[in-house]
């Protein structure tokens, strides 16, 4: 069990986060594993949402990973994520409904960093449009300070951190009422992981995977837990199976008080 925390990571993980880089060829080296192990989709409409101050070149990896899997997969097309600006709100809501319409079927949102906070912030806002939402490294619990962005944060959006609340979806600690997965690493450098995770019930999950935060989405472990849940039958979502091979690359994961 865990508690929220109002601490940021420590610098010495913050400085672990050049990880990410060899992280990245740790994902080319094991595509063609992940190729073979990870299931095909449904053909479900997916939207990846990126971090703060990037953009979608940094889902890149990701979303042809889950397009070799069957996924119809989109960016969010809005260019950097410099947090919640005007219309960025707006831009989302149209861009989930253009893709609803288009593909006729539910979307399922995978969000890294401030795009999970998107990410399940839609999940609450149109419950009806959405299949299910991942998170990766996302802090939506605990103190917004315990971050080692939030000054940048601060400085790219124009707003306190302590703001979100007021803004889409209402508080953010508060879970979608759709299938929720939080992908969470215990050496997270920027975000506290004590706050990227969330409370176990029917329709909510945590997966811990052990690597970086920069490095959360092309991260082998967390990219096959992505496509691993993408893959469940509409109607019929189940906690993440850690039998098997899985047991070695996924520990218990944790969860709040």
């Amino acid at each position: 069990m865990a508690e929220a925390t109002s601490i940021a990571p420590r610098k010495a993980l913050l400085l672990m986060e050049g990880r990410a880089i060899p992280e990245l060829f740790g994902f080319a080296a094991a595509l063609p594993t992940l190729s073979l192990l990870a299931p095909r989709g449904d053909g479900q409409p997916v939207l990846v949402l990126p971090g703060l101050t990037t953009n979608d070149t940094s889902t890149i990896a990701m979303r042809r990973f889950l397009k070799s899997k069957g996924y119809p997969t989109y960016g969010w097309k809005m260019g950097l994520n410099l947090g919640p600006r005007p219309g960025v709100e707006r831009g989302l809501i149209d861009l989930v409904e253009g893709l609803h319409e288009e593909h006729g079927r539910k979307v399922s949102i995978v969000g890294w960093s401030l795009g999970g906070i998107y990410a399940r912030q839609l999940g609450k806002m149109m419950p009806d449009k959405i299949r299910q939402v991942i998170s990766m490294g996302s802090p939506f619990g605990g103190s917004p300070r315990a971050t080692n962005a939030w000054r940048v944060y601060e400085m790219a959006s124009g707003q306190s951190s302590h703001d979100g609340e007021r803004h889409m979806g209402g508080a953010i600690s508060a879970p979608p009422p759709v299938p929720t997965t939080a992908i969470y690493s215990k050496t997270d450098g920027v975000c506290a992981w004590q706050n990227c995770i969330e409370a176990h019930s029917e329709i909510a999950e945590n997966i811990e995977v052990k690597g970086s935060h920069c490095g959360l989405g092309h991260h082998p472990a967390a990219v096959y837990a992505v496509a691993d849940r993408l893959a469940q039958p509409e109607g019929d979502w189940q906690h993440f199976d850690r039998s098997g091979f899985k047991s070695v690359l996924y520990p218990e994961p944790v969860y709040p008080h």
